[in-house]
């Protein structure tokens, strides 16, 4: 699996500048995430607190997988004064690259305690197996040349 490098650029900058403009579907901020192998599958978390489930959207196109999510402002209601406001809110996206090893047609995807949770089964064809062997008969011509 590969990431954007200056996806990864982008939120340094964001990170290091403490850059509070929300993202929108034009130019979304990138997600926090955490990537490992476990066993015969990746596995993919993506921090989203705040955010509801009916707003992640997760698509596969070829190889890209992509993932948006929308954190709305809260509806406080009238009468209400806000004090701090420091959580981000707006669009955020991630892409991952997808090789061919990766069987993107089984993706498993769940969502708890703001986390969306991706499990990535290794392709069949890129598992290590055995080759069989056959023994070619002995009653074989020579061909003198």
């Amino acid at each position: 699996m590969r990431t954007d490098p200056f996806r990864e650029l982008d939120r340094f900058a964001q990170q290091f500048f403490g850059s509070q403009t929300p993202g929108t579907w034009s130019r979304p901020t990138p997600m926090p995430m955490d990537a490992y192998r476990q066993g015969e599958q990746y596995v993919v978390s993506f921090d989203l607190p705040g955010v509801a489930p009916d707003a992640i959207d997760l698509d596969v196109e070829r190889n890209v997988l992509t993932v948006k999510a929308e954190r709305r402002p809260l509806e406080l209601g009238d009468n209400v004064e806000m004090q701090v406001s420091e959580r981000p809110l707006g669009v955020f996206s991630r892409q991952l690259f997808l090789g061919d090893t990766l069987d993107a047609d089984r993706i498993e995807a769940s969502y708890e305690a703001g986390v969306l949770t991706l499990k990535i089964p290794i392709a069949e064809k890129a598992k290590p197996r055995k080759i069989a062997i056959t023994e070619t008969g002995s009653d074989r011509k020579q061909i003198d040349a």
